[in-house]
């Protein structure tokens, strides 16, 4: 009897915003409905005009939930065709996940390799840990092309000039302080091979990126965001090392 196929299982990303956010919606549309009129003293407060906050929120909500399911595959394809792939690429993801990036670029080498790395944080992605991104690979046929590791996005292990691509998802803006954002930069600038290409893809600090990169010479160019399929729209940084 034929064995079932797994399925490869790439989360929902940002899940605790998500559900804030439906949670918030639900609870700013009970005021109005119970309490349609609020009376302090002498002050008389209409909550009807909630019902337009309690529609973002859940609008908000909606949006990102469907950039989980459908719109982070079409941005995948999107960041990945920015390099010109000849099967022999060593790869980077920073901030690997579920490996969706990884196991995309993975998907384009013959004798090359991709490297996943990750500190595995769960606010970040629903099941976000090293088995569930192992067994993606598995699933995705790419096992053999993967290598998976934990370490900080600031202080990676590699040599200088190893990696010919390195990609980065939604990931160096979960560094909370400014100057570990320019570490992670300087990181990545560190371990790519001269002609090699970064791209680098958030919904904020995208600015402050590029003038980091800038700052150690490379070439950058910043791609607008694509409004249909990313929520909160995403940018993309395309990095070049002289």
């Amino acid at each position: 009897m034929q064995q079932p196929t797994v399925k490869p299982n790439y989360g929902i990303d940002a899940p605790g915003v998500i559900r804030n956010l439906f949670l918030t919606s639900i609870a700013i549309l009970i005021i109005p409905i119970f309490f349609p009129v609020i009376k302090i003293s002498s002050v008389i407060i209409e909550t009807r005009g909630l019902y337009w906050s309690a529609g973002g929120c859940m609008l908000g909500g909606i949006l990102m939930l469907i950039y989980s399911l459908f719109g982070k595959f079409r941005h995948r394809d999107r960041m990945l065709k920015y390099i010109d792939w000849t099967g022999k690429e060593q790869v980077l993801d920073v901030g690997a996940g579920k490996g969706l990036l990884m196991i995309g670029a993975a998907k384009k080498l013959t004798t090359g390799k991709s490297t996943g790395i990750d500190i595995w944080n769960a606010e970040d992605l629903s099941g976000n840990n090293l088995q569930n991104v192992t067994n993606n690979a598995i699933a995705e046929g790419v096992a053999d092309k993967i290598e998976i590791l934990s370490e900080n996005a600031m202080e990676m292990s590699f040599a200088d000039n190893t990696f010919d691509v390195i990609l980065s998802n939604q990931v160096i803006h979960n560094i909370y302080n400014k100057e570990g954002r320019k570490k992670a930069c300087s990181e990545i600038g560190r371990v790519l091979k001269p002609g090699g290409a970064a791209i680098i893809s958030d919904f904020r600090h995208m600015k402050e990126y590029e003038a980091n990169f800038k700052s150690l010479g490379f070439e950058t160019r910043k791609h607008p965001a694509d409004y249909l399929t990313t929520f909160p729209p995403l940018d993309i940084l395309e990095v070049r090392k002289p």
